[in-house]
């Protein structure tokens, strides 16, 4: 870390304090400045609170504040289950906004099954943004949706509300879920760094990557090192689609991180006509993965069926990709 001081300014007792919490603190002078050096590992130092110390004019970070998620995996393959999930990349996960009844999500587990998922989603406790909206089957639902995939060989993914609900989601799910609303509920992320179960934490649309990547550690420094990230769209003032798709920010976390990242195209679009188009875009970018909403009537769904592809045209989306994908060693 590099603190810019005022050249006349009082840094003794700033010096001291670095001091007392174990920095080696360097002093060059120059110009209208003082520099400041601190050597350490300053990751648990507030910027804002050195900032506040009187003379100091910027603090600049030399590194990035992650410990964890930027280095090299060192605990063996990323198992789901029993299966290693560098063999099944590109990684699709297919399935309805919300679980409906138990011959719906049957359904649909079959025929995104026989398209080539991978895992079967389908949301049990629903955080909606209105509170007269459909709010999910709850522990019926999870159950309905852990035993459509266990008919039919794919993983449940589901998204997690409450910690207290973590016990039911170990039991019966592959892959505990944490949405957009709850990316930075840090209570959640130290119980599921906790968890032994792979995590799908999805980016808040109002974060940027360093924060998506900074709960991330949260997870890793609690234990938990299976983590599927997944991009799905920020908010920004572009009203053509509900948000914006981040690429740059999907090919950032990559680059970054040893984490599997994958893309969410149906809650960045809001429009099943452009879901297609940015999970192609998304595949031939580099994602590891897609979550795309499959529902066999769209238009009867309880949640986001203006979003959902059916059956038939999601199964020829994943054709399609191929052509798109960068995991096939057979790709030019």
């Amino acid at each position: 870390m590099i603190i810019v001081m005022e050249k006349n300014s009082e840094r003794s007792a700033l010096e001291a304090h670095l001091n007392e919490k174990g920095y080696e603190v360097h002093t060059l002078e120059g110009g209208d400045d003082v520099l400041l050096h601190v050597v350490g590992d300053t990751n648990a130092l507030e910027a804002q609170a050195i900032s506040s110390h009187e003379g100091v004019k910027k603090v600049i970070r030399t590194k990035e504040p992650y410990r964890y998620v930027n280095k090299p995996r060192e605990s063996g393959p990323f198992l789901i289950g029993e299966q290693s999930l560098d063999t099944m990349l590109p990684f699709y996960i297919a399935g309805p906004c919300s679980v409906e009844s138990e011959d719906q999500i049957m359904e649909i587990a079959k025929k995104v099954k026989e398209a080539g998922a991978h895992a079967l989603r389908g949301g049990a406790f629903k955080p909606r943004s209105s509170p007269h909206s459909f709010q999910g089957l709850e522990k019926e639902g999870l159950m309905h949706l852990k035993n459509a995939a266990r008919a039919h060989g794919l993983f449940a993914v589901s998204e997690i509300m409450d910690k207290e609900d973590l016990p039911l989601f170990e039991e019966s799910v592959d892959i505990i879920q944490v949405g957009a609303r709850n990316m930075q509920n840090y209570t959640l992320l130290k119980a599921l760094g906790k968890s032994r179960k792979p995590v799908l934490l999805k980016r808040g649309f109002a974060n940027t990557v360093e924060e998506w990547l900074l709960s991330a550690e949260y997870l890793m420094m609690h234990g938990n090192d299976r983590i599927i990230l997944c991009e799905r769209g920020i908010r920004t003032f572009e009203p053509s689609s509900r948000h914006t798709l981040d690429l740059g920010g999907m090919l950032t976390a990559k680059q970054t991180t040893h984490l599997p990242v994958i893309v969410d195209p149906s809650h960045a679009a809001g429009d099943y006509r452009l879901v297609e188009g940015l999970s192609r875009a998304s595949i031939a970018a580099g994602a590891d993965g897609l979550m795309i909403e499959v529902h066999a009537n769209p238009f009867q769904a309880l949640s986001d069926g203006a979003q959902s592809l059916k059956p038939k045209r999601f199964a020829k989306l994943l054709r399609s990709l191929h052509a798109f994908d960068k995991h096939n060693k057979h790709f030019p």
